[in-house]
Parts: structure tokens; sequence; C-alpha cells
């Protein structure tokens, strides 16, 4: 029996032993990765390593920069500046020189329509016209016959009747004639004609032509639509995340994709209430100045230019950029660099504003890596795998 309590009490032993083997080496590995990751924040070179990467530091310094926000949007314009043209009769196009782009006049004669029902309607009118005179002149007889007591008063209530009534008829004709472009008072039987001007009601640019000569159109139809260029504006997608930064006067300068490098300066004048299901917002801008290639429709991106702010700026090459991480890399002397990660505010050109993540990383005023930065970045990594 002792020989057994023996055993057992060497087996505990050497069972203990082994754990406290097992934590001390789990400790010192733990230590070491402690240190290697500490020493993976930190590249060391020396001047010749520094010269031939040709390495170039810049000072980390509040500067004023001027954020920019880049979206996107459409031309768009307000209903009562979108005009949509067409013969309430119908009838054939006979002619037209409209093309999109064109500028037209108000007034100006921008196409001619040709149908038989304009003729008639003409007839109808001139017809209805001699008829009327006919009957005031009956009316006014009836009328002198009615007050000497020569004519009865059924009688003369007859002749008002047909006289008011011919009145009404003359006016619907010649309504109807106004409505086509036929000035009614300069109609007469020399000069009726099967064809009809259609005329500019604004000036502006033609937007689309939807017709061609020879074509019959219903009244529905939509000949022409014109723009007045006065209220055109540019209509952008904010994201709910940026509106806070937009406001009432905001400059913008817009471009399209086929002409990046021509410019387009707008302010914003209104901002909308409602989000949409993508979370942005419907923000509209006015431009400086017209352009009549901006047709409604074409797609445009743009830069808001925020109000001017300090912070710490940074060529955006001096920036690492993994993920959603950013990194830079401090000298911290005698060709010491230190890896430290930040958070990128705004951006302007190949500028960028750079926030330290702890305060006790504070960079300002220290030198960043501008050039060269990528291959410190590859070289802390490297040295990282080896170990």
């Amino acid at each position: 029996m002792k020989r057994i309590f023996l055993i057992l009490m060497g087996m505990f032993y050497l069972f203990s032993c082994s754990n406290k083997q097992e934590g001390a080496e789990q400790s010192q590995e733990e230590n070491a990765n402690e240190s290697s990751t500490e020493e993976a924040s930190i590249v060391e070179l020396d001047s010749q390593q520094i010269n031939r990467i040709q390495l170039s530091l810049v000072q980390a310094k509040e500067e004023l920069i001027e954020p920019v926000y880049r979206v996107n949007g459409v031309i768009d314009v307000p209903p009562q500046n979108l005009v949509s043209i067409s013969m309430p009769m119908g009838g054939y196009l006979k002619r037209t020189k409209l093309l999109p782009g064109m500028h037209v006049n108000k007034g100006e004669v921008i196409a001619t329509m040709e149908d038989a029902a304009y003729i008639e309607l003409q007839q109808e009118y001139l017809m209805a016209k001699a008829k009327l005179v006919m009957l005031q002149k009956e009316y006014d007889r009836q009328q002198l016959l009615n007050e000497s007591k020569a004519s009865s008063d059924k009688v003369f209530q007859q002749a008002k009747e047909a006289y008011e009534n011919a009145k009404i008829t003359q006016k619907a004709f010649e309504e109807k004639l106004k409505l086509i472009g036929i000035v009614p008072e300069k109609l007469t039987s020399e000069n009726m004609s099967r064809s009809v001007p259609v005329y500019a009601p604004i000036d502006g640019f033609v937007s689309k032509v939807l017709v061609n000569v020879g074509k019959y159109v219903n009244p529905t139809d939509i000949l022409f639509e014109l723009v007045n260029p006065e209220d055109i504006h540019l209509s952008l997608n904010i994201f709910e995340k940026d509106m806070e930064h937009v406001y009432m006067g905001m400059k913008v300068m817009a471009y399209t994709n086929s002409h990046p490098n021509k410019r387009y300066p707008c302010e914003v004048i209104l901002i909308g209430k409602d989000i949409g299901s993508d979370r942005s917002i419907n923000v509209h801008c006015h431009f400086e100045s017209y352009d009549k290639l901006l047709v409604p429709g074409t797609y445009m991106n743009a830069e808001l230019l925020g109000k001017s702010k300090k912070g710490i700026i940074l060529p955006s090459r001096a920036i690492i950029q993994t993920g959603a991480n950013h990194y830079v890399f401090v000298s911290r002397g005698e060709g010491k660099f230190e890896k430290i990660e930040v958070k990128t505010g705004f951006v302007n050109g190949d500028k960028v504003e750079v926030i330290p993540m702890q305060e006790s990383q504070e960079f300002l005023g220290f030198q960043v890596v501008d050039k060269g930065a990528y291959t410190l970045w590859m070289k802390l990594n490297n040295a990282a795998e080896e170990d």
C-alpha cells in the first residue's frame, strides 16, 4: 500500500512540473508575440537605403482646406420651363426646320401643318360671320318695329334669339381658329388656306423633335419640346451622411463624362426634405450660365465645395490604404519610421485631411514619409512574414 502511494505522489509531481513548464513556454511565446507586434510598427533604414529608395519627408502641419464632395445627378427643368407643342386639330406636318439644340424666339414660325379640316373651319367661320351680320340687321329692324308697336314682342324675341345664337357660333369658330394659329380678324374669303403655321410660345432651345415631314399627327401627339434655359438646373443625389455639409448657396462645379475638363459653375438653390429608398436627398443647383449642350436628362458629375476648415493635411501618396484602414509613417529620427493608423477626412485633389486614431499618436509637427511610404510598407510586411 505504501508503495502505491509513493508511485501516485511521483506521478503528481511530474504532472505539476510539466504544467509549469508549458505555462512558462506559453508566457514566453506571448511575450515574444507582443514584442513582435510592437516591432512590426517600426521600420529601420540606414542612410544608403534611404538614398536608394529616394525617400522624402513632409511636415505634418495644419492648413486651410476646402472640402470637396463628389456626387452625380442629371440636368432637369421645372415643368413651367419645359413646353410640349402639339396641334389641337391634328394634321399633316408640311415642313419644319427644327433640330435638337436649335434656338427659337417667341412668336417664330417653327413648323407648318396642312389638313382639309383647316379649310372647313375657316369656311364655317366666314359663313357664321356673314350670317351674324344679316341677323344683326334683322334684330335692329325688329327692335325699331317693336318700339313703335308695329311688331309683336314674340317676333322681336325670335329675332333677338337668332342674333344671340349667331354671336355664340361665330365666337366659337373664332376661338377654334386662334387655337390653330389663325388670326380671325385677318381672315377673308381671298386668303383662306389649307396650311397653318405653328408658332414658338417661348424663347428657348429645341429639346426634342418627335415628328417628320409628311407624318399625320393626332391632337394628342407631341410635335416638339422646347426648353426655357432661364431656369434649367442640375438635380443631384446627396446621401444622407453628407447632408450635414450641404447648405443653401453652396458652390458646385459640374461636368460631363464626355468633357470632364469643361466645368460648369453652379449654386445650390433648393434642398429636398424627402429621403429616398437609397437614403439620398435631392438637391437642386442653378447654372451660372446656360450651355445648349446641357439638355434635360444629361448625366452629370459634380463637386460640392464645402466651407474651408483647418486640419492636418498630407499628400495622398503619404497615406497607405489597406481595405478600410489607413496608415502613415512618422519619422522618429536615426532612420526609424513608425507606422501609425489614421482616419481620413476631407479630400481636395491630392491633399487629404488625416486625423490620429488616438491622442497618444499625435504627429502634428513631425516629419511624415511622403515619397517612399509604400516601400516602407512592403519592407515592414516582408519583415513580419520572415519572423
